[in-house]
């Protein structure tokens, strides 16, 4: 199920090995492995690796990007952005878990309707996340996530510059996953900033 902390083991703040390994440690319920100009066959070998460290813990392994090789059983699921193209539902494993980058509520739906399980929506907050894997797009605000998570029949991650400061606005819109990548892995201390996300909003915020 995708919930709470959606933690991201993105190659350009290090090993993914190792950093999935630690957003695993940190309390994280879903990992995406996101490798952008890598290899198909590096990724390949870093998914054969963190996916087993993945299944101990109970907690999927989606794979960004990459389709050929959640078709190949390497990870739990796929995460599709907009130009990412479609995919077949027949060619994938019975339990494949398929999630879509949107950005409005026309995408969402879009996304609805080839059968994502869940959908990725942002960035909500300017993000501060490294140049070349940042979200080349206005921040979408609040508002709109309140309104996408409202009219959404899947699961939504808000992602883009959610860190623990700002989290307890993000969970008052009553998303179900927050995805996180400077916020934890840019941290002082990595491991407690995951911690602490995957906590969620203290008991005292607002929820309403």
């Amino acid at each position: 199920m995708i919930r709470g902390l959606y933690g991201i083991a993105d190659a350009g703040f290090g090993d993914p090995l190792a950093l999935g390994t630690l957003l695993l440690d940190g309390g994280a319920s879903v990992i995406q492995l996101r490798c952008k100009g890598w290899s198909v066959d590096d990724v390949a070998a870093a998914a054969r690796l963190l996916h087993p460290l993945c299944r101990q813990r109970g907690v999927p392994l989606i794979l960004n990007d990459h389709l050929a090789l959640a078709e190949a059983g390497l990870g739990d699921g796929v995460h599709l952005g907009q130009g990412d193209g479609p995919f077949d539902r027949s060619r994938l494993p019975p339990s494949c878990i398929v999630g879509r980058s949107t950005h409005d509520l026309e995408q969402l739906r879009a996304a609805e309707s080839e059968g994502a399980d869940y959908v990725g929506f942002g960035p909500v907050y300017r993000t501060g996340t490294k140049p070349g894997i940042h979200l080349a797009l206005p921040p979408r605000g609040l508002a709109d996530l309140r309104r996408l998570v409202a009219a959404a029949q899947v699961p939504v991650v808000a992602i883009g510059g959610i860190t623990p400061a700002n989290l307890h606005e993000v969970q008052s819109t009553r998303v179900e996953a927050w995805a996180v990548i400077s916020g934890v892995l840019s941290a002082v201390d990595p491991l407690a900033a995951a911690r602490k996300m995957s906590k969620g909003a203290a008991p005292d915020s607002d929820m309403s």
